[in-house]
């Protein structure tokens, strides 16, 4: 069954990676987990994107990291601050890590912007974790490059799963790949502590473990494509539906995985505090959940998502454009 999800990455790749670099996990969670406690020590750190994925945090300072946040920027996509990156680091830092295609901003990183990531952290001497739990669902106009292709630039380690682009949410089972060509992580002993942790968790359940060679081996593109096709669908009446209410705005596109960060103008909004308040009485009032944005260190942000079917999607929609009309300020 490891060989067979070694054969899935490498088909991205420009060099092989054998059953020796993967590890599985029970699902992406248990693949964040194991890398955080791998790295995690007092007196080191890592560099988390904000707005980012909690989980990614919560288990770095489990671990005893000092998380240290760079700025994804709205205004050009979603993208690293790189300068941001290069500020934050020292002697000290481990790791930065990444997600791609983004939870929760719905980007997708070029080849440029992964290959600029990966020189500074070649030039930092820190190594990239890579969140590619949603490789793969993309439909923009921007394809999906795994960061394992930098591999000879920078050691990379690679989280993923089977859960987001086989729509097996219940199946738990994920991966750590290590994508070092230069076998920089085997000879710093990385590889010798993940295995060692590894040996002492519980695993993915048997069956799962060998029904995932069928899984990758029989799954054919038009389920995958059927999917994106899904998504896109989902994504541009999500895009379009809040490009008509006035006190919420989209400054990306999205173009991966299955969220959307959106800015809220409270000012536009009588009895409304902040994104917390926002979503608290949309819920009370409209039965709609969004997630607000300070709990992911985005203060009067928001972040949607539209893996829903259209109907229910479209529903929803109407009903966050009801409750904006309701409090929407005089003034405005």
């Amino acid at each position: 069954m490891i060989w067979a999800v070694a054969e899935y990455l490498s088909r991205d790749l420009p060099y092989m990676i054998s059953h020796d670099d993967i590890f599985l996990t029970c699902g992406g969670s248990q693949a964040i987990e194991t890398v955080m406690s791998v790295f995690g020590q007092a007196g080191v750190n890592i560099l988390l994107p904000m707005p980012g994925y909690p989980k990614h945090e919560a288990h770095a300072v489990f671990h005893r990291m000092e998380v240290r946040h760079y700025d994804l920027l709205p205004e050009r996509g979603w993208e690293v601050d790189l300068e941001a990156v290069e500020a934050l680091a020292d002697g000290n830092t481990v790791a930065i890590l990444i997600t791609n295609p983004n939870n929760p901003c719905g980007s997708v990183y070029t080849y440029e912007h992964l290959a600029k990531i990966a020189d500074i952290a070649s030039k930092l001497g820190i190594l990239v974790i890579a969140d590619e739990v949603y490789g793969h669902l993309v439909y923009g106009t921007t394809p999906f490059v795994p960061m394992g292709v930098f591999g000879e630039t920078v050691p990379v380690i690679t989280l993923g799963a089977i859960s987001k682009r086989w729509a097996v949410p219940g199946w738990r089972l994920g991966w750590i790949a290590t994508c070092d060509p230069k076998g920089i992580l085997r000879k710093t002993k990385v590889v010798d502590s993940l295995r060692s942790f590894i040996s002492i968790i519980s695993g993915p359940a048997t069956f799962l473990q060998g029904a995932i060679p069928h899984i990758i081996k029989n799954t054919n593109d038009e389920f995958y494509n059927n999917i994106v096709k899904l998504l896109k669908e989902t994504a541009d009446i999500c895009y379009d539906a809040i490009n008509e209410i006035k006190c919420i705005t989209c400054p990306h596109k999205p173009e991966g995985s299955f969220f959307m960060m959106v800015k809220l103008d409270v000012s536009q909004l009588s009895d409304i505090r902040d994104d917390v308040d926002f979503c608290s009485k949309l819920a009370k009032e409209e039965s709609v959940i969004l997630l607000p944005g300070k709990s992911l260190g985005m203060m009067n942000w928001l972040r949607i998502t539209f893996a829903s079917e259209p109907p229910t999607l479209k529903q929803g929609l109407e009903r966050v454009k009801s409750f904006c009309r309701r409090h929407q300020s005089q003034a405005n």
